[in-house]
């Protein structure tokens, strides 16, 4: 009889906490829907505020266990210098910012405001004893978090993740109170804000405030990996692993296990910050044609006992700029053979979560797009994406060049001039800044083996030290090339020189001590009805009427390109991915319903061009 109540009690109780889930599932998905009116993706109507982004953020150093806290939070917007308000105006679905359609709110914020956010949490049981670790994938841009009224830190800058350990400051039991107030004055400030402004028009889009990328915790050790970087030796068939750790402590040790599938391929121990050689006997090189990723498996050794175990990978792919002795000409090699690098100027915008895509699966879509399309190489254009996207870069086989948001702008600009005038003087505060977020993004995304280049300033939007700069970034990074400033002023220095021409592919200038690349062309324009940001206002370098035209037009530029290279042109950027808000000249438009142009005459042509240099 007892055990029968017994069974009874615990069915009553599994359905009373399934019809509350329930319940917390309705009252969630009724007091949240997209705001606005204006075109979405497919992926919009797949976004449930009970699971967003719900895959593990950071595959490049990832753990078992951790905690999602994305989804709805409490939000307020108020003036500048405010205190915590007692009420909130509303809730808000992280991660997406304020000014997006899938916010649920889309507001503007200016540089006289503050957004504040709001939630509680809980810690799991299991995770007692545990060093607790709040991480935020991006906040644009300043961030101040609060735990349990505590204010715990302050993070500057919109495009690299941080972190906190929040232990000493957690409750005993119970809830805990998290607090993040934001201040973004956009292009008020002298913050990289890439595209954004205030007052969007033409090639200026709408402004991005507050948390943008996956918010999350998980459990640690007192000392923990924090980075891991590799650096491939394809000639003597080794691989050098530098990897961090929170505390420098010449007691723990750090191990690396590289595999091949099930197969251990190598084995290597040493102390924690410290750098690990690994011998990888018939190396499988990755490229955009066989993107092969070892598997890494990493763990933190003290005395015998496990401080923690991270999975991560490896890549064995090398980019150099060497002469080609037969013509004298510098070209880009992959892997110790010239490569012709080509694919679109990639802005990263959606018109439902600007930037932040709705889903993982529209995260890689424009990827596999890309690929489709016949390209080998992104131009990630004054923007940085999350973790995964570069992920699916190194899975999927694509290279990418990692442009710096730009900021600070109003520098003059001569196009045509090589090695004159005088760079923009910053404040030291500007340029410090600068300095702090370029180098949190280097190291952030240095991580993946698909960037292969940095680029520090586009055009002369802030173009300042350019010198000190690639010096700056060659003694960060000396593994992967420097492009000074895509199309801006021309500075001796660097690996690069770099061109912009509109609409069509040309050569006016040229550096026979570096490698030249075309890293701007193209824009042919069509505005689709149905599929446009603004109903007028629609903007490209040339416009046309019909898929049939434009096609046709990108052949014509494809055809004229092939010539150039011959000439010295090892790299090509086609703008662009997709249509952004007033721009319409996109391979695709703003919302990814429609292709403009015939993907497999696009892909035959790219691939000859592609071919022409081998």
């Amino acid at each position: 009889m007892s055990n029968n109540k017994s069974h009874l009690d615990m069915k009553h109780t599994f359905l009373s906490v399934f019809l509350l889930a329930l319940v917390t599932l309705a009252s969630a998905q009724t007091s949240w829907k997209p705001a606005g009116d204006k075109i979405k993706t497919p992926w919009a109507e797949q976004v449930n505020p009970n699971q967003v982004l719900p895959e593990y953020p950071r595959p490049i150093l990832e753990r078992t266990q951790w905690q999602n806290l994305n989804g709805l939070w409490d939000y307020a917007i108020l003036d500048k210098g405010k205190m915590e308000p007692q009420q909130y105006d509303g809730q808000i679905l992280v991660p997406f910012c304020v000014e997006s359609s899938l916010s649920g709110v889309q507001k503007s914020v200016t540089e006289k405001q503050e957004l504040w956010y709001h939630r509680s949490f809980d810690v799991p049981a299991a995770w007692k004893g545990k060093h607790i670790i709040l991480n935020f994938g991006a906040v644009d841009w300043q961030a101040d978090v609060y735990v349990n009224d505590i204010h715990i830190g302050t993070h500057k800058g919109g495009y690299a993740g941080f972190s906190f350990d929040i232990t000493p400051y957690l409750n005993p039991k119970g809830h805990q109170k998290l607090v993040v107030r934001v201040w973004d004055p956009t292009d008020k400030g002298y913050q990289p804000i890439g595209k954004q402004t205030l007052t969007p028009n033409s090639i200026w889009y709408t402004a991005v405030t507050g948390i943008w990328q996956t918010v999350w915790m998980e459990p640690v050790d007192a000392n923990y990996i924090t980075n891991v970087k590799s650096a491939a030796d394809i000639q003597n068939g080794t691989l050098e692993l530098t990897l961090r750790s929170a505390l420098d402590n010449p007691n723990d040790l750090v191990e690396a296990v590289l595999m091949d599938g099930a197969k251990e391929v190598s084995r290597a121990k040493g102390i924690a910050n410290g750098t690990l050689r690994m011998a990888v006997p018939d190396a499988k090189l990755w490229s955009p044609e066989h993107p092969f990723l070892y598997t890494l498996k990493l763990t933190l050794w003290r005395d015998g006992r496990k401080l923690d175990e991270a999975r991560s990978y490896a890549a064995m792919r090398t980019i150099a700029a060497v002469r080609d002795w037969d013509n004298g000409i510098y070209r880009m090699q992959l892997n110790g053979e010239n490569y012709f690098q080509y694919g679109p100027l990639d802005q990263g915008w959606f018109p439902d979560g600007l930037y932040t895509a709705p889903t993982d699966e529209a995260l890689l879509f424009d990827i596999r797009k890309t690929k489709e399309l016949g390209f080998n190489m992104i131009r990630k254009h004054v923007k940085v994406e999350p973790d995964r996207w570069y992920y699916y870069c190194d899975r999927e086989g694509i290279l990418v060049w990692q442009d710096m948001p730009s900021g600070d702008m109003g520098n003059g600009w001569e196009p045509y001039k090589y090695n004159g005038g005088t760079d923009q003087n910053r404040t030291s505060q500007s340029a410090q800044n600068y300095y702090d977020e370029w180098t949190a993004i280097m190291d952030q995304r240095g991580q993946h083996p698909c960037v292969v280049v940095w680029v520090p300033f586009n055009e002369a939007w802030g173009q300042f030290e350019t010198q000190k700069v690639v010096d700056y970034i060659k003694s960060m990074d000396p593994t992967r090339l420097v492009n000074p400033a895509s199309g801006g002023n021309h500075r001796d220095c660097g690996d690069i020189f770099d061109f912009h021409h509109y609409p069509n592919p040309a050569m006016f200038l040229s550096d026979p001590g570096r490698v030249n690349v075309l890293g701007e062309y193209g824009g042919i324009g069509l505005p689709l009805e149905g599929h446009l940001w603004f109903a007028d206002k629609n903007w490209g370098y040339v416009k046309f009427q019909s898929k049939e035209e434009v096609t046709k037009q990108y052949l014509e530029y494809a055809e004229m390109l092939k010539t150039l290279i011959p000439r010295g042109y090892s790299a090509a950027v086609y703008t662009q991915t997709t249509d952004v808000e007033g721009e319409v000249n996109g391979l695709m438009t703003y919302d990814r319903k429609e292709m403009k142009m015939d993907v497999e005459q696009v892909r035959k042509v790219n691939q000859e061009v592609i071919h022409t240099l081998k």
